[in-house]
C-alpha cells in the first residue's frame, strides 16, 4: 500500500518528468522549424546544394520522430498524474491488483503490474512474428 509520503514523492517525480519532456518538446519544435540556412545564419540569395537540402529534410524528419516519441511519453505521464489525482494511481489497469512500490519507483507512469506488463509484451512480440 502506498503511503501519502510515497504518493507525494511519485507525484514530484512525475511532475519533474513532465517538465523535462515539455522542455525537450519545445527544443524539438524549434529544431523542426529551423532550416540549415536559418541555423547557420546564411542570409544570401544563393541556394544550398541539393545534398544539403536533403540533410536538412532528414534532420527535420528525425526531430519530428523524436517529438512524437516524446509526445507519447508526455501523454503517459499526464495520464499517471490524472490517476494519481483521482486516487486511482498504483492499481493495475488490467488485473486490478496493486502495482508494486519498486516498479512505480522505477517507472512512476506505469499503469500495469509486472505480470500484466510481461503478458502484454509477450503478446506484442508474438504478434510481430
Amino acid at each position: 500500500m502506498l503511503t501519502k509520503k510515497d504518493l507525494k514523492h511519485l507525484e514530484e517525480r512525475l511532475l519533474e518528468e513532465r517538465k523535462k519532456l515539455l522542455s525537450q518538446l519545445g527544443y524539438l519544435e524549434k529544431a523542426m522549424g529551423q532550416t540549415q540556412r536559418d541555423s547557420s545564419g546564411d542570409l544570401s540569395a544563393y541556394s544550398f546544394h541539393m545534398a544539403d537540402m536533403g540533410t536538412d529534410a532528414m534532420e527535420r524528419e528525425k526531430a519530428f520522430l523524436f517529438a512524437s516519441a516524446e509526445g507519447r511519453q508526455l501523454m503517459t505521464v499526464d495520464e499517471a498524474l490524472r490517476r494519481l489525482y483521482r486516487s486511482e494511481y498504483g492499481t493495475c489497469e488490467s488485473c486490478g491488483k496493486e502495482i508494486g512500490k519498486q516498479r512505480l519507483d522505477a517507472m512512476p507512469q506505469a499503469n500495469l503490474c509486472v505480470n500484466c506488463q510481461e503478458k502484454q509484451e509477450k503478446t506484442s512480440n508474438s504478434a510481430r512474428g
